[in-house]
């Protein structure tokens, strides 16, 4: 079958580099795709937020299944355009999708069906917002509601850290209107664990877990990013935990959309905090997480095909999904300055030498017969290895021998927990 993948990143590339595995999969088309994903896909220059452009495309090349990668296409509704006009289509209705798009919907959901997260209150006055963050105690998590591509949340550690976040949101408007809200919620003391659900409204299959590095800096210093580096399995997440999960959180979650009339089909990611108390939610997000599906794809041992077919055809409970025991590592490769400000077009250099695993393409474009750089998070090093350590040292040796001017990388990922 013809298969098109909207998105640009590292996500869409690992999907990209799984789907072709499966005899299924005869062609593969990425809109817009990137200077990586170009060798293994034919990139279409249509933006992933032109839900009629991808449309247009999809059904002029009959198109037999379109896979979504990032979140903002499913918040204004691609799955159900699609959909609506016949087209098969991966991922959750834009009802559903409201689990990532808002914060305050996510949070009061929780809240509904006894799903445990973090004591929170949701604010539309900057004021009343100042006023009342010093009840959470110090530090305190404030979240823009709305989609800030991973970036919208702060973790103020002083009263004067958090009224500033809470102006550079709501009031100067540093994420646009995804701003307009802030959900501000108790700071969550443990350790974090992603999880990835395939889910199918009825059947929720829970993918091998996960751990992402969100701080820009060694030892977690700086600012969140969308994501610094990943590693599968997340070393305190054991089977006792995954059946506390499952019945007190994944399971819950899909019944209670259910309930809501928002059946949720796709993947679902849980952001969990493992707490004294138990494990809690941080966030949903509607799709596949980066950068940990660039270590989770890795380990899937299954025809990603057939997955994607049993959950549109609400037949997952049919289906084995098999994984290796292998451990994975990714690390991602930056731009200087990201997430904060950085400058675009610098060659990439080294990407042949690498060798020990497989380098997915987030910011990156193919340009006058050169690979240059094109965003804040530019390249993803992942690799495998019989343990934590050797997946780890993989990625590293092959990061060591690509370059552009003013890279930067975290040297820590898979090292602390």
């Amino acid at each position: 079958m013809k298969v098109l993948v909207v998105g640009s990143g590292a996500r869409e590339h690992a999907i990209i580099w799984k789907l072709l595995q499966s005899p299924k999969v005869s062609y593969i088309y990425c809109a817009p795709g990137n200077g990586g994903i170009r060798q293994m896909a034919e990139c279409v220059n249509i933006k992933a937020d032109d839900v009629e452009g991808l449309y247009r495309f999809a059904k002029d090349n009959k198109i037999d299944l379109t896979v979504v990668g990032p979140e903002l296409p499913l918040s204004l509704g691609i799955v159900d355009y699609f959909q609506s006009r016949g087209l098969r289509i991966f991922g959750p209705a834009q009802n559903a999708a409201l689990l990532e798009s808002s914060k305050a919907f996510a949070k009061d959901l929780m809240q509904k069906y006894d799903i445990p997260t973090a004591r929170y209150k949701t604010y539309e006055d900057a004021a009343l917002a100042r006023m009342e963050v010093e009840s959470f105690g110090f530090p305190v998590v404030i979240k823009a509601d709305g989609l800030a591509a991973g970036k919208g949340v702060i973790i103020a550690g002083t009263k004067e850290e958090a009224i500033k976040a809470i102006d550079d949101i709501m009031t100067d408007k540093h994420f646009g209107n995804a701003g307009n809200k802030v959900v501000i919620e108790e700071f969550l003391q443990g350790k974090e664990a992603s999880i990835l659900a395939f889910v199918d409204s009825k059947t929720a299959l829970p993918m091998v877990s996960a751990q992402d590095y969100k701080r820009v800096f060694d030892n977690d210093k700086g600012l969140n990013t969308g994501g610094m580096g990943a590693i599968s399995p997340a070393p305190h997440y054991d089977e006792k935990t995954a059946d506390i999960v499952m019945e007190k959180i994944i399971a819950p979650t899909v019944e209670a959309m259910n309930k809501e009339g928002r059946p949720y089909k796709g993947v679902l990611y849980f952001g969990l905090m493992l707490t004294e108390a138990g494990p809690k939610v941080i966030e949903y997000n509607c799709r596949f997480g980066d950068p940990e599906t660039e270590a989770v794809l890795l380990r899937l041992e299954s025809d990603l095909a057939e997955i994607m077919e049993a959950v549109i055809e609400e037949r997952l409970h049919e289906i084995d999904i098999e994984w290796n025991d292998n451990a994975a590592v990714c690390v991602v490769m930056a731009s200087g300055g990201y997430p904060e400000n950085y400058e675009k077009g610098y060659e990439i250099k080294g990407l042949t030498a690498a060798e020990e695993g497989i380098i997915f393409h987030a910011g990156t474009k193919y340009t006058d017969g050169r690979v240059v750089t094109d965003g804040g998070r530019v390249l993803v090093f992942s690799a495998l290895g019989s343990s934590l350590d050797k997946a780890r040292e993989a990625a590293y040796r092959d990061i060591n021998k690509v370059n552009f001017h003013g890279h930067h990388y975290r040297k820590d990922i898979g090292l602390i927990g």
